[in-house]
């Protein structure tokens, strides 16, 4: 991979996350003075699919994405190893009205045409007629029969309307495209190449010590993002989620998880949704290059 080696005068670097609360669990360690970056970081929480968007069109420094999306924006942006959300027996979950029997060509409402729950959904529903909607709108709608179904993800699937029931589970259908034994990828964050390349390496890594810094603080922040309604869920809810997305597994990612990463994106060729195949590790920010500039 290639990232800009010249240097740049000292500048603010937006980071663009969800309002989710794993994001902004992670990302408030920054936000508290607890992890000081190398340069003035400034943040902005959107919805993940307005952030793949985005993404596309190459707004931000630093990005939330889907991870469906990364191969995408490959000459774009490099592929962070920190700040990752991966499934493990859980996941996006497809929802319907308690009772209704699905036809192949129902109508469901997704989060996003580049999330990566909607590319597995679309492989295993080929004939299913889609609608995208904000995360935050998709149970509504299939409360109000707008939808035949809907998939829920973010902090949704912990808690929704008793007369709804869960169709399917994203993480079966990645089992089965998967092979099983893998933990589902959904999404991460990426940096602009146009970064000079020793700025990069300082703004992952403090990025990297923010998320390690927040899960060893876990009880404390999550405190103080409850305290300030930085979060829309309570305590309960909160601590449920975190253990699912913002854990020691979310700091970097591990060699298990970028199989799993390389698995998705094969899946994403396989199926037709990237022109070629690619794989994680030749994307990531080569720490090497800081080890070699300092030695």
């Amino acid at each position: 991979m290639e990232l800009s080696t010249q240097h740049s005068a000292l500048s603010t670097i937006t980071v663009a996350h969800s309002p989710d609360a794993d994001d902004i669990f992670m990302y408030y360690a920054v936000k508290f003075g607890w992890v000081t970056p190398p340069v003035p970081f400034e943040n902005l929480a959107l919805d993940i699919e307005t952030l793949n968007e985005a993404a596309i069109e190459g707004l931000y420094d630093v990005t939330a994405i889907s991870f469906a999306l990364y191969p995408k924006i490959r000459d774009d942006y490099a592929l962070l190893r920190t700040a990752v959300s991966f499934g493990e027996g859980y996941g996006p979950k497809l929802i319907k009205k308690k009772g209704v029997r699905l036809r192949k060509n129902f109508k469901v409402a997704l989060s996003g045409r580049h999330t990566t729950n909607a590319m597995l959904f679309r492989i295993a529903y080929p004939e299913a007629r889609i609608v995208y909607k904000n995360f935050l709108e998709i149970e509504e709608a299939v409360l109000s029969g707008e939808v035949h179904a809907g998939v829920l993800i973010h902090e949704s699937i912990l808690d929704f309307d008793e007369s709804l029931e869960v169709e399917r589970e994203i993480w079966d259908i990645w089992q089965e495209l998967s092979g099983g034994g893998l933990p589902l990828p959904l999404g991460g964050m990426a940096l602009r190449r146009s970064m000079p390349l020793h700025r990069a390496i300082a703004v992952e890594k403090a990025l990297v010590k923010a998320v390690d810094v927040a899960n060893r603080h876990r009880p404390l922040l999550a405190k103080m993002l409850l305290e300030r309604d930085l979060v829309r869920i309570d305590a309960k809810t909160l601590d449920t989620y975190l253990d699912l997305y913002a854990n020691d597994k979310s700091v970097t990612m591990d060699a298990t998880q970028m199989r799993a990463l390389d698995t998705l994106f094969r899946i994403g060729y396989e199926h037709g949704f990237y022109e070629c195949p690619i794989e994680a590790e030749d994307f990531l920010i080569p720490w090497e290059y800081e080890e070699a500039r300092n030695g």
